[in-house]
């Protein structure tokens, strides 16, 4: 198994220098489909759900993470431990909440660089700790639902909605 350090240096290559966006998700997924792998499909979910966002139609995945990384984009995960099949998925959500806090300070030491959350169990978890925290979390208590499982067109309504609020 692929420990945090591992999936921290893969998206180190991608951190924009000018960070306009933080995305939050789960957790690196057990099928070993990692997002900010460059030698992954552009088909995957997650990562094809944000070419849709930016409407870009990269020919590689490394054509893709380029591109949000020159738009400021940058996807973080609530956890580096693979939670996605697991039991207590929350509890370790929770129990790394002062890791996530300590790398968003560290992209962002003000705390202003927008976030939003996608996966309902991030949103409900994470949304109001992040709050209290000091975060400028711009799903303002909306989910934003993972898109997959035939919640593709519902991910995009619901982060649009949170985008809109941030630019």
């Amino acid at each position: 198994m692929k420990d945090r350090d591992y999936y921290l240096s893969l998206r180190r290559r991608y951190e924009p220098e000018q960070l306009k966006l933080v995305i939050v998700a789960e957790s690196p997924p057990a099928s070993g489909l990692y997002f900010y792998d460059p030698v992954g499909k552009v088909s995957e979910p997650l990562f094809a759900a944000f070419m849709q966002q930016i409407a870009f139609a990269p020919s590689n995945k490394e054509e893709g993470l380029v591109q949000l990384r020159q738009r400021g984009w940058l996807l973080v995960d609530a956890t580096y431990e693979q939670v996605d099949k697991r039991e207590g998925r929350d509890e370790t959500i929770l129990r790394d909440f002062p890791l996530l806090c300590d790398d968003l300070v560290r992209l962002s030491p003000d705390k202003t660089v927008p976030l939003i959350l996608i996966k309902v169990n991030v949103c409900r978890l994470l949304g109001p700790k992040l709050l209290t925290e000091g975060f400028k979390v711009a799903n303002q208590g909306r989910e934003i639902y993972f898109p997959s499982h035939g919640n593709q067109p519902k991910f995009h309504q619901q982060f649009s909605d949170a985008l809109q609020s941030v630019v």
